[in-house]
């Protein structure tokens, strides 16, 4: 289901300013997409935002750089439109701080503001950021090279399900435990903005204990968002939904990391069990 946002005067033509104005953010209610999507709130977790252009003026004008690391909750009311965030970090270029802890202190401030929670704030210098965020890839399995035939390309819950022959062989084994831990993953996530229609890019790992996920239709699930149009964050909290709805698992985390727009990615995290996600970031970031 597509949601109309033509009323929020988000998409128009915006004038780039060089003074500071926190108003530039542009929060939007997470319960317009929830209620559209019959989403409970069964879950824990945060949306993880880089800020990769981020720079500003020290008290003698010479110019910093810093990449930003936004923790926003997910029981936040709100979620900031991305490009009114580049609109506002923009906004620092000319501005003076006197100091890299009264801008995360100022950051922090109006991002928790706009959202209505506590977001949480780290800077980094491009060292210090390429050592605590190396770019690995989590123990798992991945599903893309499968030979799946893939003929949907909106999203359809009935697409998951359990893996027959998988419970079938652990029955047999009388010494195996009633419930499998994995993690699967995929690159193949597509989602359109749902404002300018441009495409979202993501990578999407789904660790889950209980009965084992039929892969092949978990591919296929996860195929079908290729036109859909919705927020990053709507888009993980459905999968999140659909699965739990589908297979029943007994613990459940899904994290998509999706490339940056505009110098900024944003990366939801929802879990049954676990507030932040996993500390890495994909190649293609």
């Amino acid at each position: 289901m597509s949601i109309d946002y033509s009323d929020t005067g988000l998409g128009r033509t915006t004038d780039y300013d060089s003074a500071l104005d926190a108003r530039l953010l542009y929060p939007i209610a997470r319960v317009r997409a929830r209620q559209a999507q019959g989403t409970v709130l069964g879950f824990v977790g945060c949306d993880l935002w880089t800020a990769y252009e981020l720079s500003w003026l020290n008290g003698q004008g010479l110019p910093q750089s810093a990449i930003a690391e936004f923790s926003v909750p997910c029981d936040s009311p709100n979620i900031v439109e991305s490009k009114s965030v580049k609109l506002y970090l923009n906004s620092y270029h000319q501005h003076v701080e006197p100091s890299w802890s009264t801008l995360q202190s100022r950051l922090r401030d109006d991002l928790s503001s706009a959202t209505g929670g506590g977001v949480e704030v780290s800077l980094y210098t491009l060292d210090d950021y390429h050592r605590q965020r190396p770019t690995s890839e989590p123990e798992g399995h991945c599903l893309d090279r499968r030979q799946v035939s893939i003929n949907a390309y909106t999203p359809d819950a009935n697409l998951l399900g359990l893996d027959v022959d998988r419970d079938v062989d652990r029955e047999l084994d009388t010494d195996t435990e009633s419930e499998i831990e994995e993690t699967l993953y995929s690159h193949l996530l597509r989602s359109n903005c749902p404002v300018t229609n441009q495409p979202d890019w993501a990578s999407v790992y789904i660790v889950y204990r209980g009965a084992p996920i039929d892969r092949d239709g978990l591919l296929a699930y996860l195929v079908s968002y290729r036109q859909h149009q919705d927020f990053h964050e709507q888009c993980v909290e459905q999968i999140f939904a659909d699965i739990v709805a589908q297979c029943q698992p007994s613990a459940l985390s899904v994290y998509a990391r999706y490339l940056r727009r505009g110098g900024i990615d944003i990366n939801p995290f929802r879990s049954t069990h676990q507030a932040l996600p996993p500390a890495f970031r994909h190649v293609r970031q």
